[in-house]
């Protein structure tokens, strides 16, 4: 077998057997500590007790999964870096060129979702958390770093002249699009709507776990085809701890993941999709994170401009669909297949275009 799938699925390997093997004793600190789900009262405009009715019962679920992540992530990136040291593997996971950039957003995002979900476990704010406002700043600031860094430093940027960069966007039909310094709003913009969008989708027992589960199965293959083998070898190592997450996030679920794991995953997907230059690819398995953050826009729009009347029963979409009768486990299902099927297409689009 080749030598470095060998690597990556070690990573993998290793991986998953750690996180089913800590998560349980990770739960019970939680539990000890009393980190537990608060249930928002207030919606962005209005009450939110609709949303309240369905899940009230899940309040002091413990959360934050996210953090469990984040620590076994850095802990394989630590070992890695101490098997290249002894002479057992070529390279750590720890890249400037492939991991650099995913492992400081994991870090920085994690950080910024870890304070919000402190701020809902004790009550803090309006709505039991950070503010949209306070939120969407601070992954601009975030996004905006490592925009200019990737622009400057790592993208596939051609030299045109003394100081003017050149960078190319791929777009379907073996086509490209030099957007120049207009890719580092681009940049900005997929950072800040991947990481939402997961956030947004993670509201039913497994629901974000298993679509983020596929979207980063597809870029781990996307990753290891562009032969940025460190890269896909994270991409398993995350893999890995969403297979140990979903162990114990299937209904009921025993803990969530949090804006600390939501936040972070997300963001880092858009990463991934920039580092390979596969904006559309991204667009294609993360249509179902799309349509539910549309399903919020839509619904935020139709209260303000039409004096308080809604779209939907609820938003986001998911949660619609349970106040209109389906069930928790009806919704997640139907989703999950959406999610694999769409996660098949965008395989086909990546290697027809």
């Amino acid at each position: 077998m080749n030598a470095n799938l060998i690597l990556i699925f070690s990573f993998w390997l290793a991986t998953t057997t750690i996180g089913i093997f800590i998560i349980p004793y990770y739960i019970e600190l939680l539990k000890k500590l009393k980190i537990g789900k608060q249930i928002r009262e207030n919606a962005t405009i209005g009450k939110a007790l609709e949303f309240m009715k369905l899940h009230e019962k899940k309040t002091w679920t413990p959360t934050m999964w996210g953090g469990i992540i984040l620590v076994v992530v850095f802990f394989m990136v630590l070992m890695s870096v101490i098997f290249q040291k002894l002479g057992l593997i070529n390279n750590s996971l720890l890249n400037q060129k492939e991991t650099y950039l995913s492992l400081f957003t994991l870090t920085s995002i994690g950080l910024l979702g870890g304070i919000d979900d402190y701020m809902n476990i004790k009550n803090v704010g309006w709505a039991k958390g950070m503010s949209v406002k306070v939120k969407l700043i601070g992954l601009f600031i975030f996004a905006t770093l490592w925009a200019l860094w990737f622009y400057y430093k790592l993208g596939w940027n051609v030299m045109d002249g003394a100081w003017n960069y050149v960078r190319t966007l791929k777009i379907p039909f073996e086509q490209s699009i030099e957007l120049g310094i207009y890719f580092i709003p681009l940049f900005i913009f997929i950072i800040l709507a991947t990481a939402n969008s997961v956030n947004i989708t993670d509201g039913l027992d497994g629901l974000s776990g298993w679509l983020l589960l596929f979207s980063y199965s597809v870029y781990a293959y996307i990753s290891y085809d562009q032969w940025l083998f460190l890269l896909s070898a994270l991409c398993l190592t995350i893999i890995g701890m969403l297979i140990a997450f979903l162990w114990f996030n299937v209904k009921p679920a025993q803990f969530y993941m949090g804006d600390i794991g939501s936040l972070a995953l997300g963001a880092n997907l858009g990463i991934m999709a920039m580092i390979t230059n596969t904006l559309f690819v991204l667009i294609i398995i993360g249509a179902l994170f799309i349509f539910e953050t549309l399903s919020v826009i839509i619904q935020l729009t139709s209260k303000k401009l039409r004096k308080g009347k809604k779209v939907f029963r609820i938003a986001p979409f998911h949660h619609h669909l349970e106040a209109i009768g389906w069930s928790e486990e009806t919704v997640v299902f139907r989703l999950w297949l959406i999610g694999v099927i769409l996660a098949i297409v965008g395989m086909i689009f990546y290697k027809l275009q």
